[in-house]
């Protein structure tokens, strides 16, 4: 238990990273209090592709059985043309056996939930919803937060997790917006179970301008993501299904038959953003995690993974240097920024790949990636991103 030094840390966003880093707070003796500004604590109906490295560190919190109960374990990353021709194939379930879990699919809803149950099993504090966190004042000793309906809350430690746009990293970091990287993202959920997509299954598929990615994340039920290049702000009117049916008119596989199955009103649009990296998170006892620090698009896969990665790195820190939390946030954003930061530009690097509109241009990618994206990619994917996961198999949190 945290003796003297920081004890009481607040956490602005009721996501998957805040609630992450509560409970790894809490398990190693702090009193960690989550404020997150909706009105209800829920998170979308979204799928989500969890590497290996992200499972490792859902094992240290001990969930990963909860999670693996219900999330199907991904066997082989297809990367296809629209046409159905294989740019490359990584045979991910060799993860298992390597490192003792797999790479899952899974719900959103459903990881947030498993969070939330877990909190309420060890009697942390209830999360307190319809707190819009607007601002802070650093003060000797601690912080103070402000709310939307004027009230305040003081603790030891401030983390802003509450996202891209974050009030806690706007009056850390200045109010410059993030940009667009002019493409659109189309996100479903299809009821049905198709023979071209067994248990474990992920592709994504590469079009002209355009790509769709689908993969299973329960019996029955499969995510698909239809992305195409487009300005910000805009807003889909009735028959958004039917607009995508045809822009994936003759894709080969089960491309239609995913978009046809989903409900029209499971469909839900978002403008793709993305930040450089950012030189600093921190300052003082307030400092960022998961979007807020290091939005990353979802081009790879590791957006929830690093948050669950913060949360852990960032508790131990707190932990190995309670007496001076000012340094631990320090040694944490150090240790993190060098790990997201390339993962920020390679991201950022296939999503541009992937937009490509030009016919010689869709030949260039095509030909690059039939000769990088099978050894070469998926040994350097393993080294840069799963690998990392094995320092949560070397200790373990109280229970």
């Amino acid at each position: 238990m945290p003796v003297g030094g920081a004890r009481r840390v607040l956490i602005a966003g009721g996501g998957i990273g805040g609630l992450a880093a509560a409970l790894a707070l809490q398990r190693r003796g702090f009193d960690p209090v989550v404020y997150e500004r909706a009105e209800e604590l829920r998170d979308g109906g979204a799928g989500l592709h969890i590497w290996t490295n992200g499972v490792l560190a859902l094992d240290h919190l001990g969930l990963a059985d909860q999670v693996l109960a219900v999330a199907p374990a991904q066997q082989t990353a297809r990367f296809t043309t629209w046409r159905g021709e294989t740019l490359g194939a990584w045979p991910i379930g060799d993860f298992t056996a390597r490192y003792g879990r797999p790479t899952i699919a899974v719900e959103r809803s459903v990881l947030h939930g498993v969070l939330r149950e877990a909190l309420a099993r060890r009697g942390a504090e209830p999360v307190h919803t319809g707190a819009h966190v607007v601002g802070f004042d650093q003060r000797p000793g601690g912080v103070v937060v402000r709310f939307a309906d004027g009230t305040s809350a003081s603790g030891d430690v401030l983390i802003g997790a509450d996202g891209i746009h974050g009030a806690v990293r706007r009056v850390l970091l200045g109010d410059t917006p993030p940009r667009h990287t002019g493409y659109i993202a189309w996100r479903g959920r299809a009821p049905l179970d198709h023979p071209d997509i067994p248990p474990g299954t992920f592709n994504a598929v590469f079009g002209p301008g355009t790509r769709f990615t689908y993969y299973d994340v329960a019996p029955g039920l499969v995510h698909w993501m239809s992305v195409a290049n487009g300005p910000a702000g805009g807003r889909d009117e009735p028959g958004v299904r039917d607009l995508l049916l045809r822009r994936h008119r003759d894709w080969a596989g089960p491309v239609a038959d995913l978009l046809a199955g989903t409900p029209e009103e499971w469909i839900i649009r978002g403008d793709v953003q993305y930040r450089r990296p950012d030189r600093r998170w921190s300052e003082g006892l307030v400092t960022l995690l998961g979007d807020a620090a290091h939005p990353i698009t979802f081009n790879i896969g590791q957006g929830a993974c690093q948050a669950l990665e913060d949360a852990l790195v960032l508790a131990e820190h707190l932990e190995r240097d309670r007496g001076d939390p000012a340094s631990a946030l320090l040694r944490y954003e150090r240790e993190r920024r060098a790990r997201t930061a390339p993962m920020q530009r390679v991201a950022h690097w296939i999503g541009r790949m992937g937009a490509v509109e030009h016919p010689l241009a869709i030949r260039a990618r095509e030909a690059f990636m039939r000769r990088n994206w099978d050894t070469r990619a998926f040994a350097a994917a393993e080294k840069e991103q799963v690998a990392y996961g094995t320092r949560w198999t070397r200790t373990a949190l109280p229970a």
